[in-house]
């Protein structure tokens, strides 16, 4: 069994307040066998020296979208799954470089067949180099709800797509489908979005009937749900229904996120995604950067003001958060851990940022292997240069990742060498 020595300069197990200073760990295979200030070095053992980094778990992206890029939306519907396949291949081979280890797709845009559970096959035989890959389905939707592609195409298209349900006999049908092939998690929209032309986020797309229906038939095979949702009584008839994690919830009440807190419902915010456009909704600088259709931002200036409160509603509150970036909406071109950043810059503090990539990411994932750096956990590792409590776009320069035992990442910068 192959055996590494990790000398962090600064070590933080996915946890505690602050870094705990210097540290050895020992991985054996796949795992974790021992931390310290010192730790025992079998003979042979391969020495990584990190002097100067902040040591961490690997980061946990909660939502993703493997399989969809905002520079091809001119003419993406027409693109075949075997290409979306390619797209998502390169997109975890970028996660897993730029730290995460671990991600969850939020929606797979092989919208009649079912790509993204192929990419997780692929990963977990080796084929395919990347992120430990966690599989969601499609998003279900409502006819003429945010999932509804039907939208983008010419009236001529062909009207079927598998994620499409309305009223609780056709969901319970979809969602059936849905783990049939392959969804760990269930994924449903209950609100219109900022992204697609033809719905608004203020919108609540299934009635309290239908949710609560899709969540049933969910649990019946065991198998968590979350939500596609923005404006607060969509969130609220989610929360009732009982999802695991609302994602986005950029316009929920204090009274909702309260509920959300009793009933221990995470959010996972996309802040680059919703709140950052929302600060920056009158940058024509940045909007030209972005080349996002002029209808998102229309719909970010008209409730630029609940987005901004929303966030700083889940600032100020105790709500369990998720990490998310949504990425796949906008170019895999940028790093994810900015979103680290815009959740700082949102009042959020960097410990509670960090855990929420970390061990609160794991703990909603419902995963007991990762996001904690512990003896008997899977060796997933990464390192920074700096320290991401006292600045932290540190998290923007991994450049050690470790996944699973098996070194994905390792700079020049970095001294090498063998016990």
């Amino acid at each position: 069994m192959k055996a590494v020595v990790i000398r962090a300069g600064n070590f933080w197990d996915g946890i505690t307040e602050k870094p705990s200073g210097p540290r050895e760990i020992l991985v054996l295979g796949e795992t974790i066998a021992e931390i310290g200030t010192t730790v025992s070095e079998p003979e042979g053992a391969e020495v990584i020296d990190l002097p100067g980094h902040t040591v961490t778990p690997g980061f946990i992206d909660c939502h993703v979208h493997l399989t969809l890029r905002p520079e091809l939306l001119g003419s993406f519907w027409s693109y075949s799954p075997s290409f979306k396949a390619l797209l998502g291949a390169e997109a975890l081979n970028i996660l897993l470089r730029n730290g995460f280890t671990t991600v969850r797709d939020c929606g797979d845009m092989d919208l009649h067949g079912f790509t993204v559970r192929d990419l997780k096959l692929a990963g977990e035989q080796g084929i395919i180099p990347g992120s430990r890959l966690v599989c969601s389905g499609h998003m279900i939707s409502s006819r003429g709800g945010h999932m509804n592609a039907m939208l983008s195409l010419a009236p001529d298209s062909h009207p079927w797509e598998n994620c499409l349900a309305d009223g609780p006999d056709e969901i319970r049908k979809v969602v059936r489908n849905e783990i049939k092939h392959g969804a760990e998690w269930v994924k449903y929209a209950a609100s219109g979005g900022f992204s697609t032309a033809g719905d608004d986020p203020q919108q609540v797309t299934y009635t309290q009937e239908e949710m609560t229906a899709l969540v049933a038939a969910a649990r019946d095979f065991n198998r968590p749900v979350s939500v596609h949702v923005f404006g607060d009584e969509a969130v609220r008839r989610s929360v009732i229904a009982g999802v695991r994690s609302v994602e986005h919830g950029s316009m929920a009440s204090k009274e909702t996120l309260c509920l959300m807190e009793e009933k221990g419902v995470f959010i996972v915010p996309t802040q680059l995604m919703a709140t950052r456009p929302a600060r920056l909704a009158d940058d024509d600088a940045f909007w030209q950067r972005l080349n996002a259709p002029v209808h998102m931002r229309i719909k970010v200036r008209k409730y630029r003001d609940c987005l901004l409160e929303g966030a700083h509603n889940i600032a100020s509150g105790t709500v369990k958060i998720a990490f998310g970036t949504d990425l796949g909406i906008f170019s895999f071109l940028t790093n994810g851990a900015c979103e680290f950043g815009e959740m700082v810059v949102n009042g959020i503090t960097p410990v509670r940022a960090l855990r929420s990539a970390t061990s609160t990411a794991a703990e909603l994932l419902q995963r007991d292997d990762i996001g904690i750096l512990a003896p008997g956990r899977s060796a997933d590792i990464i390192a920074m240069p700096g320290n991401p409590f006292n600045d932290i776009t540190v998290t923007e320069r991994v450049d050690f990742v470790m996944k699973g035992g098996v070194v994905a990442r390792r700079d020049s910068v970095l001294t090498l060498g063998m016990g």
